[in-house]
Order: structure tokens, then C-alpha cells, then sequence
């Protein structure tokens, strides 16, 4: 038995965690789930985006599954995702990102996984204004690479790849530009490279790889970049497969890991009953692969793919003028599960 810290979320993350759990229940794993909150509900509940017993249960159980959370809009609160991610030190956010028969889009040959690093460069935070008698007459953010963070995060990719049975790692930067911290990243890149003779590796400036992305994208298989630049390209792919609402998130360090859907908390169709819960199902899965169970991980993967296919139980963003929701396409899950 299992014991997971669970984070419903705001505004859609309750319906969309509650049916993901349910799918990942009925794979027979045993788990455990300790509730907690963060977000929204945890500023109404304690007036703290994340409380120190939520960071405490993370601490404790070192595995997370959270539902979409909201940022309160001023007040100084940080994003609570940014907050968890450094508090952690989540390293490594991993986006799969897998075309789906029966989805309406312009490919059918996308298979390809994001890796981007997840704590420096412009996410890291360090900003200021410049002013002049109170007059901001300019604003900087300091992007910090570091030699052992560049060092992790490639390596994690080339790692992943070779566990995966990926043949090729691309290494995407603005080195001709930024040439210090993008060069850094590449650099070392290069080194690290050469330790994996079995894997085909290959680097791409960021304009360059988000033209071919749209063009071509079967040429790509594991992406491996930066922050900012991760965190655009890995919602760009999401776009080439159908959309943020199939595409689930992992969130890896070397003392913990969350899984999440990747796509926002969309206050407007809360309570609704017609949210998209496959993103978070298929995190439910990356979290059973992560701990081990395998069987149950790709069994949850092919009953997804083959309720998508059938297009019938399919939520409104998937299928217009369709009367399923959340709980349907959910259901329909469970059922195709070996």
C-alpha cells in the first residue's frame, strides 16, 4: 500500500481528479490518499496558496497528484506550481506528447517527449525594477544556468531515452544569441552526449525547432531544453495531438515527484460536469510507471486510446454536440481496462 499526497485543485481539478483517481483505483494498485489543498482553496481555507501542511505531506510521502491549481492575482503570492517545483527541487518536467486516433487534428505520426528543466533560467525569479524618482524606467530578470543543472537535466534525458528505448535526443537553446547562458546549456550538452553512443543526438536553435515542430514534427523524438523554452515548445507539441486536455505532465527530483494535468484550472466550466479528465487520467498513469507499475500504467494508456477512438463517451472539447461529460468518458475508461 501506497500513500500519495492528493491535491483536488481548483475550479475544474476537483471533477477531473476524482474521476483519474477512480480509473487509477480500478487497476487494482493500492493506494492511499492523503488529501490536502493548495491554490485557491487553500487561500479561502487558511489564506496561504500553499500551507505548510500540504508541504509536509509532499515531504513525507514524496509522491504528488494535483489537479490544476489558480494563482491568486496580486496580493505577492508567487505561482504555487513555480513555488512547489523549487521547494523540491522538481527538477525535471517530462511532457509526452502522443498523437490519438480519433482526434481532429492536422497529424497522426507525433510521438515525442519534452524534458525541460524546471527550476532556472528566467523561472528562477530574480527580477527588479530600475527607477528614477519612483519612475520605472525599465524592469531586468536575471536568467540563471548552472553547470549542475544543465548537467542533471541532460543527463535525465538521455537516461529517459535510453530506458524508453528512444533513439534520438535534440538539445534546443538560443545559443547564437544567448551565448553564455545557452551556451552553457549546449556545451555541456555536447559533453554529456558523447557518453551515449547509442542514442542519436542533435541540437536546434528554438525558432528554428518551433518552424519544424508545425512542419514536420515526426523528425522529433526527445526534446531537451530549458525553462522558458520548455515550457512554450511542450504546449506547442500539446497543440499537434489535440490539445492541452490529453496531454499529463511529470514533475521529477531526486527526493520527490508530482504529476499533474498540464492545462489550467478553467474556472468557467467548473461544476459543469463536462471537463476533459483524460490529461489527469493519463498522469494517474505516468505515476503508476513512475512507481513501478508497469501492467497497470500502459493498461490505463490503451483503454484511453481506445475510448478516443471509439469517439463515442467523448467530453465537448473533444466532440461537438456530444451529451457525455467528465464522469462518462471516465466511466468508459474503466470499463476497457484489461
Amino acid at each position: 500500500m501506497r500513500t500519495i499526497t492528493l491535491i483536488p485543485g481548483d475550479g475544474i481539478g476537483p471533477s477531473i481528479v476524482e474521476a483519474a483517481v477512480k480509473v487509477v483505483e480500478a487497476t487494482g494498485v493500492k493506494i492511499t490518499w492523503d488529501k490536502q489543498i493548495a491554490g485557491m482553496a487553500a487561500v479561502e481555507a487558511e489564506g496561504n496558496p500553499l500551507p505548510e501542511t500540504t508541504i509536509a505531506s509532499i515531504r513525507a510521502n514524496r509522491i504528488c497528484f494535483k489537479g490544476p491549481l489558480t494563482t491568486p492575482v496580486g496580493g505577492g503570492y508567487r505561482s504555487v506550481n513555480v513555488t512547489l517545483r523549487q521547494t523540491f527541487n522538481l527538477y525535471a518536467n517530462v511532457r509526452p506528447a502522443m498523437s490519438f486516433e480519433g482526434t481532429d487534428t492536422l497529424f497522426r505520426n507525433v510521438n515525442l517527449v519534452t524534458i525541460r528543466e524546471n527550476t532556472e533560467g528566467l523561472y528562477a525569479g530574480i527580477e527588479h525594477f530600475i527607477k528614477v524618482d519612483e519612475e520605472k524606467i525599465a524592469a531586468e530578470s536575471i536568467a540563471v544556468v548552472t553547470r549542475k543543472g544543465c548537467e542533471r537535466i541532460i543527463e535525465y534525458a538521455f537516461q529517459y531515452a535510453r530506458k524508453a528505448q528512444r533513439k534520438k535526443v535534440t538539445l534546443v537553446h538560443k545559443a547564437n544569441i544567448l551565448k553564455c547562458t545557452s551556451g552553457l546549456f549546449l556545451e555541456i550538452g555536447r559533453e554529456i552526449a558523447a557518453k551515449y553512443p547509442d542514442i542519436e543526438f542533435d541540437d536546434r536553435i528554438v525558432d528554428a525547432c518551433s518552424m519544424q515542430l508545425v512542419m514536420k514534427p515526426e523528425i522529433y523524438d526527445v526534446i531537451v531544453t530549458t525553462n522558458l523554452f520548455g515550457d512554450i515548445l511542450s504546449d506547442l507539441a500539446s497543440g499537434l495531438v489535440g490539445g492541452l486536455g490529453l496531454t499529463a505532465g511529470a514533475n521529477i527530483g531526486a527526493d520527490a515527484a508530482l504529476f499533474e494535468a498540464v492545462h489550467g484550472s478553467a474556472p468557467d466550466i467548473a461544476d459543469k460536469g463536462i471537463a476533459n479528465p483524460t490529461a489527469m487520467i493519463l498522469a494517474g498513469a505516468m505515476m503508476l510507471e513512475h512507481l513501478g507499475e508497469l501492467d497497470a500504467a500502459r493498461n490505463i494508456e490503451q483503454a484511453v486510446r481506445n475510448v478516443i477512438r471509439e469517439g463515442i463517451y467523448l467530453t465537448p472539447d473533444l466532440k461537438k454536440d456530444t451529451t457525455y461529460g467528465t464522469n462518462d468518458l471516465a466511466a468508459s475508461v474503466i470499463a476497457k481496462l484489461g
